[in-house]
């Protein structure tokens, strides 16, 4: 199963959250607003985000990039019977301003929505507690910045409690990249050359982005040739239709000649006087005239309407080697384009299924073999932050879980006695060597490691996990994974049936009556061409 469509996903987000015991929002709520902008720490300036960690228990968001951590804010979930789902998003849409249609059309600036089905991260009001319907709100400023920051695609994981990442040597899923050992030179991906010795990632990208432009350029031509090629073969075609219509009427003309010819022949057997045969003579010599110039005239006409219909053909036949080259171009085109985007794997103990998806688009399923796996393997999430000057990428894992392997059951949280700001509270070490046992249970098919290992970009990522892939997986999205045994009110006021569900998800439109997107453009917005496929969704939107 492929579909080959363009996305940059770059980025990796990781939201941990935790469900919070607190009432439901009420107007007194709404005007406490206990965090301001002086709460959350000020950038340090670098490279884009890679990772974001929100710790509802902690209520707050930690936004990392390949270097640790930038900058760090209060947040506000989802409050009791509203609680936001812990489990495993990627941003699906970015809109500066937006409005609810659920909650009396409810200003949301600089909405990122994680699920189409409507929880998003957005300014909002922050009482100092779970709050909100379901979505994660940012203080404003914070909120300004971080939508500046972040692109689309950014994953997003809710856990119950804050996570930090920690370093982790690449999964064996990935491969291993050639690289020089002492000096510079070139290797080559793909058939791409590719300096080692410096910063080898963007020189990568850059390539694969130029070999991606070329691609494009060259199916742009087919296209072109393609389609004038086809208008020459319809042109050929016209003219060839009339040579047709004038054979068969000179084939008539040669009917009625010889027809002529036969009559007088029996006028000059039927003669009995020598002025009939005198005539009948005249008549045979003219009939035999006419009968010699119709036959010429039809031998010109054949090699005229052969000759046009050699032409038809032969510009039918370049005109369907044009189509063909087209597609092949056009193939290799996509395929160069989704080169440039980041592989990204699910592995599921539920399904023991291994998922590949790019630019958000399904490429692979197959059965992968997990040792002993009637036992938990834990839900950790594997990123490629960046690529170190020999060329070697770095990698952080994060795990759902403070203790991966014996996950405590979901505990009601009591709200503080306290309204003061309690000091932040240290997050949990993410348990790097389950993370790593996970990765040795693991017996994967070649056919599955040659496409992970093809092209391995910063932002690739690996997920393993208990849970199976949620019918959220689906167009324009990365893989979404719901954690079991946790608080989810904020899906269960959204449910819906499934068949109205699969029919707005097939729709021109989104719940809030927004066009769905086609094509990515880059940068902080825009979508990937055609239908993804995927799972329908049984969920409404906010």
């Amino acid at each position: 199963m492929k579909k080959f469509k363009l996305i940059t996903s770059c980025a990796f987000v990781v939201l941990v959250v935790a469900g919070l015991s607190a009432p439901a929002p009420t107007p007194a709520d709404a005007r406490s607003n206990r965090y301001t902008d002086d709460d959350y720490t000020r950038p340090r300036f670098g490279a884009a985000p890679v990772l974001a960690i929100v710790g509802l228990k902690q209520q707050r968001i930690t936004v990392y990039d390949a270097r640790g951590k930038m900058l760090e804010s209060p947040v506000s979930s989802g409050a009791t019977g509203y609680e936001t789902p812990p489990g495993i998003y990627s941003i699906v849409q970015k809109k500066e301003e937006h409005h609810s249609n659920l909650y009396d059309d409810a200003s949301m600036p600089y909405m990122q929505r994680i699920l189409w089905t409507g929880i998003a991260l957005h300014e909002g009001v922050l009482p100092g507690y779970a709050a909100s319907h379901g979505c994660i709100r940012l203080p404003g400023s914070f909120a300004q910045r971080l939508f500046g920051l972040t692109n689309m695609g950014m994953r997003v994981i809710v856990a119950r409690e804050d996570i930090a990442p920690a370093p982790i040597a690449q999964p064996f899923l990935f491969g291993a990249r050639e690289v020089a050992e002492e000096s510079d030179g070139e290797t080559s991906i793909l058939g791409i050359p590719v300096s080692v010795g410096r910063d080898n990632g963007s020189d990568l990208l850059q390539r694969l982005r130029l070999s991606a432009m070329a691609k494009t350029g060259e199916a742009e031509a087919a296209a072109r040739r393609e389609k004038e090629l086809k208008q020459i073969a319809q042109k050929k075609a016209v003219e060839a239709a009339p040579a047709l219509k004038v054979v068969a009427a000179a084939e008539r003309d040669v009917a009625r000649a010889e027809a002529d010819f036969a009559a007088t022949a029996k006028l000059i057997e039927a003669a009995d006087t020598d002025a009939k045969a005198e005539k009948a003579a005249k008549a045979k010599e003219s009939a035999t005239t006419k009968l010699a110039l119709a036959r010429e005239k039809l031998a010109q006409a054949t090699a005229q309407a052969e000759a046009k219909a050699a032409a038809a053909s032969t510009a039918k036949q370049e005109a369907e080697a044009a189509e063909e080259a087209k597609s092949t171009a056009q193939d290799a085109a996509d395929e160069a384009e989704l080169n440039t985007a980041p592989v990204s794997v699910l592995i599921s103990r539920k399904t023991h299924r291994l998922y590949i998806r790019k630019a958000n688009q399904p490429i692979y399923e197959g059965p992968v073999s997990i040792r002993d796996d009637d036992k938990p393997i834990g839900s950790f999430v594997y990123t490629a932050v960046d690529t170190s000057r020999s060329g070697a990428l770095n990698w952080t894992v994060v795990s759902l879980y403070k203790d991966a392997l014996n996950v405590e059951p979901y505990v009601k949280q009591k709200e503080p006695a306290s309204k003061k700001k309690q000091p932040p509270a240290p997050p949990h070490a993410t348990d790097v060597a389950a993370a790593t046992a996970a990765l040795d249970r693991l017996t994967v098919p070649q056919e599955a490691l040659d496409k992970i290992s093809a092209v391995v970009l910063p932002g690739s990522s690996l997920i393993i996990t208990d849970e199976a892939p949620s019918v959220e997986t689906g167009k324009d999205t990365d893989f979404i994974v719901f954690m079991s045994g946790e608080p989810a009110g904020s899906m269960a006021i959204r449910k819906r049936a499934p068949s109205q569900g699969w029919a707005r998800r097939g729709g021109e439109t989104d719940f809030w009556g927004n066009p769905r997107p086609r094509r990515y453009g880059g940068g902080g917005g825009g979508w990937s061409r055609g239908g993804g496929g995927g799972f329908p969704s049984f969920f409404g939107g906010f």
